[in-house]
């Protein structure tokens, strides 16, 4: 039995401090060896916002020591599988990827944008990062080694319109 290299997939925002961070370490928990991922940002912050270092560790009991927000120049030159726009401005200015790379948008609010208590912001980061997890286990339910990439590209398009969070909570 042959082992199946893990899909390669990058998380795409605009400041790569949040949902695109979300994305990367969710994937990786959820796809269970089958996706290595990465995130950036257009135009990355200086810092990995604390909100959604809390929910990584409080929520998905996961370290996410050493992350830091990345440029997305890092990653020019690197082949994907998987380009995911998380927000609608890294959608805007996203580089193009190599034909074969499937390129897909599941814009999600930005979590920064959110004003209110410091216990209804964790709750609303949490609620950001429940949206992309569902989205992700939907992704991980395909057989995707066994679809063709337009098959594939189709689908992940429907995700991003699946799982719609519009209002603050």
């Amino acid at each position: 039995m042959t082992e199946i290299e893990p899909f390669k997939v990058l998380f795409l925002c605009t400041g790569n401090s949040a949902r695109s961070i979300f994305g990367e370490f969710i994937m990786r928990k959820v796809g269970r060896g089958r996706f290595a991922t990465s995130s950036a940002g257009a135009q990355p912050r200086r810092e990995v916002n604390p909100y959604t270092l809390r929910v990584l560790r409080e929520v998905y009991q996961l370290d996410p020591a050493g992350v830091r927000p990345k440029p997305v120049t890092e990653f020019l030159g690197q082949s994907f599988d998987y380009v995911i726009t998380v927000c609608d401005r890294a959608r805007e200015t996203c580089p193009a990827w190599a034909d074969q790379t499937v390129v897909g948008h599941w814009s999600s609010p930005d979590p920064a944008e959110f004003q209110g208590t410091d216990e209804a912001t964790f709750r609303y980061y949490q609620a950001v990062a429940g949206q992309i997890q569902r989205r992700i286990e939907l992704m991980c339910c395909l057989p995707l080694a066994s679809l063709d990439q337009g098959r594939r590209e189709r689908l992940t398009r429907e995700i991003g319109e699946k799982e719609k969070l519009s209002q603050p909570i």
